[in-house]
């Protein structure tokens, strides 16, 4: 079963709006199949469903997204070769959301002691805000969650959070030949981002990060090969430990840039402790069925995790093994999947037993 339903969500080329939707009413067609009540939400023409069973205080959300990267047409069709199986969006995640689903129909009918929120959607690789960020700000949470990312089986604990800045960085125009009369935005602009580099900010770390990373994403000045151009948009890609603020990052740039810097987009990290009592009970579970430690780490990136985290709810990225997502030969290993299925079942069976 859960083989086949992989192989079937990865036929569903859902790069588009469309096709990512068409994948999430195949996901709620196959659990009511399996006689689980699904409530399909649509929020700006994106679709989404939850589900639930279980009872009691405690509730943990299963999180997942069936929309991927675009891929070519040959990755819309799936094969197995040597136990592990390729395609568009494998890995990243839907054989993670394939795992939860058959985990989730083996759980139905136990008498488990808390309840479980099987959440899939449509949006995640743009952003996740029409999706995980409606059902995080319309009250759709709990008290801990699993989002299915590859993971290799470990625990991707924390996330760093993104900051992206413009820097508006003004010079003085001169004619090319003279270029001693002005003053190159382009140069004072690439001078201020090296100095930016030897900000307090750019030294810190952590246990789970050596530092925090700054990327020179978009430089854009000068119009024609002879002035000197005398402004300059400087645009930075910042991913921030959970121990920093971005009040206090923005504050450091602004010490050497002025306050020509505009906001475009930021999140909050993840910022999940490792004492949690739910990585308490999971730990245990990744090493008796891996038989070996359970891998902790800290994410680079972000993912739907951080809708969650940003009211303070303990989340974190656990799914099975795979390679080259968003990449041509994207795959998850088989074996690795039915061990993640039994882990998720494991988890929810150890914590009704507490």
């Amino acid at each position: 079963m859960l083989i086949e339903l992989l192989k079937d969500l990865v036929s569903i080329d859902s790069s588009s709006k469309e096709g990512a939707n068409e994948a999430v009413e195949y996901c709620a067609n196959w659990l009511k199949k399996q006689g689980i009540t699904v409530n399909v939400i649509v929020n700006n023409g994106y679709k989404m469903l939850v589900s639930e069973i279980g009872s009691g205080d405690k509730t943990v959300i299963w999180n997942g997204h069936v929309d991927v990267v675009s891929g070519t047409p040959d990755q819309f069709f799936p094969e197995v070769h040597e136990g592990n199986l390729y395609g568009r969006g494998a890995a990243d995640m839907k054989a993670g959301v394939a795992g939860m689903m058959c985990a989730f129909t083996e759980l139905k009918d136990k008498g488990l002691g808390l309840k479980i929120q099987l959440q899939i959607v449509s949006d995640e690789e743009i952003g996740g805000l029409n999706c995980s960020g409606y059902l995080a700000k319309h009250g759709y949470r709990g008290d801990f969650v699993i989002c299915a990312e590859p993971t290799q089986l470990g625990i991707g604990l924390q996330a760093k959070g993104a900051l992206q800045l413009d820097i508006e960085v003004s010079g003085k125009s001169a004619h090319g030949s003279r270029p001693w009369e002005g003053v190159n935005a382009i140069e004072k602009a690439y001078d201020l981002y090296q100095k930016i580099k030897e900000l307090p900010f750019t030294r810190d770390h952590t246990p789970l990060y050596s530092s925090p990373s700054l990327n020179l994403a978009k430089i854009k000045g000068g119009d024609v090969y002879n002035k000197v151009p005398d402004a300059c948009l400087l645009s930075l890609d910042i991913r921030y430990l959970p121990t920093q603020t971005m009040e206090e990052i923005i504050a450091q740039i602004k010490s050497v840039t002025g306050k020509n810097l505009h906001l475009n987009m930021y999140s909050k990290p993840v910022k999940t402790e490792e004492s949690d009592p739910f990585i308490t009970l999971l730990r245990p579970i990744i090493e008796k069925n891996t038989n070996r430690d359970a891998v902790i780490f800290g994410q680079h990136g972000s993912a739907d995790t951080v809708f969650f985290a940003a009211y303070d709810i303990p989340a974190i990225e656990f799914g099975p093994k795979g390679e080259n997502w968003h990449g041509d030969r994207e795959y998850v290993n088989l074996e690795s999947l039915a061990v993640y299925q039994k882990m998720l079942v494991d988890f929810a069976s150890e914590f009704s037993l507490t």
